[in-house]
């Protein structure tokens, strides 16, 4: 666990007023009528409390705030729109970048640039119709450059690697202040990107990235629900078909126990299902030859599968984009037997009393065990990734969450790696869960040798 950060003394009034000086948009401090709303992050599970806000107007905003802090002796976060808080913001001034919001594309280049403030269901829908895609992943509120940075886990990272890895160039503004592009031809600047690829937000205040695109001529995805008593069927029929799945054929099962909420489809409120999402970069004809086993294992209640856009990828599963309380953690799989299956039925299915609202299994390896640039997020073979998700409505509700996902990790003990991706990181676990121990070394270097005063802290510190 990730010791909390002991907050530092509010910032003086004269600070503030250097700070607003500095900065053509807003800076709003505990004084301001709405700062109890302003600081709160997308997951309102999360109670951040930052020593101010600067809501950045442009790239020269967030220039001038770091050269300001570097005066002061501040310590500075990004954080576009909220998504990935913990409690390692705390004590700091929070940058939010939602109004870097470019995009440019270079479709014969396979190239796009984005403001850090892009969310991703906006980049896929400028790709649309140039048969192209970027490393999306499943939910389009995400901010392309929060996601990149942090590794990136795509519907395609089977096919085509990590988002961290499509990192071509960064603008950031770095320790000096200086806004400045950061690009894989200049060797001096060969540490700072490998550590951007994956590392967080340690190192810079990132204000655009230059991506790779990838090729996608057609893509077909969706959703099949089940019953929750076709459960076990699915979940064979499910393992079937990823063990022998092309790197094209992405596919996740979930055991889900919905809500009567109004994000949820009215037919499906307050059941348990099992779902299979998946993505295939393919026509329709190939994807359900793919998928022929999981349509013979039970009754299909909902089916929702098609020939998809660039730009309705980040809807096929169906996430809610509205702020939420919410938990999400995982592990990483280096096998799913038999065992395991009437173990995940067991904790997770219906009747199991689990207070989760989803037990997931997705697919992962082919592309993402090779390593295609330098970069932190390095590789990983491991076939399966489980995950645990639940929206806790009440503060008071969270030690009985917490307690239903330390059951579930315990469970896959036998079968985990006991490592995540650094998304699936939650309750302020240490980024050494998601790295091996030379990775985090190094990050730690580049830390120090980029931001020797600490200027810059991400969600998930290094130094942790």
């Amino acid at each position: 666990m990730v010791t909390q950060i002991a907050a530092p003394e509010p910032l003086g009034t004269t600070l503030l007023d250097e700070l607003r000086a500095a900065v053509t948009g807003a800076v709003l401090d505990p004084g301001d009528p709405e700062w109890d709303v302003a600081r709160l992050p997308w997951n309102r599970l999360v109670d951040q409390r930052p020593l101010a806000l600067v809501v950045a107007a442009d790239a020269g905003d967030v220039a001038a705030t770091v050269r300001w802090a570097v005066r002061n002796g501040v310590t500075v976060s990004a954080q576009p729109n909220g998504h990935g808080a913990s409690a390692a913001l705390d004590g700091t001034v929070v940058v939010r970048t939602a109004a870097l919001d470019d995009i440019w594309v270079d479709a014969d280049a396979r190239v796009a640039r984005v403001g850090a403030g892009v969310k991703w269901g906006d980049l896929q829908t400028a790709l649309d119709g140039t048969g192209l895609t970027a490393l999306i992943g499943s939910n389009p509120d995400v901010t392309v450059v929060g996601y990149s940075l942090s590794g990136g886990l795509s519907w395609f990272s089977r096919a085509y690697g990590p988002g961290a890895a499509s990192i071509r160039a960064a603008e950031v503004v770095d320790a000096t202040g200086a806004l400045r592009w950061v690009r894989s031809d200049d060797p001096a600047d060969a540490d700072l990107l490998w550590a951007l690829r994956g590392g967080g937000g340690e190192f810079a205040l990132v204000t655009a990235l230059e991506l790779e695109l990838h090729p996608a001529p057609r893509i077909y995805g969706g959703l099949l629900g089940y019953p929750a008593e076709a459960a076990a069927p699915v979940l064979r029929a499910f393992l079937e078909v990823t063990r022998s799945a092309p790197e094209e054929l992405t596919a996740w099962f979930t055991l889900m126990h919905l809500p009567d909420a109004p994000f949820i489809p009215a037919e499906l409120r307050g059941q348990s299902l099992a779902v299979v999402t998946a993505t295939y970069l393919g026509d329709a004809e190939a994807g359900e030859r793919l998928l022929a086993p999981l349509r013979a294992a039970g009754p299909v209640l909902r089916d929702t599968f098609r020939a998809v856009a660039p730009g309705e990828v980040g809807l096929l599963a169906e996430e809610p984009v509205d702020p939420v309380p919410a938990v999400l953690a995982g592990t990483r799989l280096h096998g799913f037997d038999d065992d395991a299956a009437a173990e995940l039925l067991r904790v997770a299915g219906a009747g199991s009393g689990t207070p989760l609202l989803q037990v997931q299994l997705r697919h992962v390896g082919g592309a993402l065990a090779r390593e295609r640039v330098p970069a932190a997020a390095g590789t990983a073979d491991e076939p399966y990734l489980l995950t645990g998700l639940t929206i806790v409505p009440s503060p008071d509700l969270a030690p009985l969450v917490s307690a239903a996902l330390d059951q579930l990790f315990t469970t896959f003990a036998p079968w985990s790696t006991g490592t995540a991706p650094l998304t699936f990181l939650d309750r302020d676990e240490s980024i050494r869960r998601a790295y091996p121990a030379a990775t985090v070394d190094r990050l730690r270097a580049v830390k120090a040798a980029v931001d020797p005063a600490g200027t810059f802290r991400g969600n998930r510190p290094v130094d942790a």
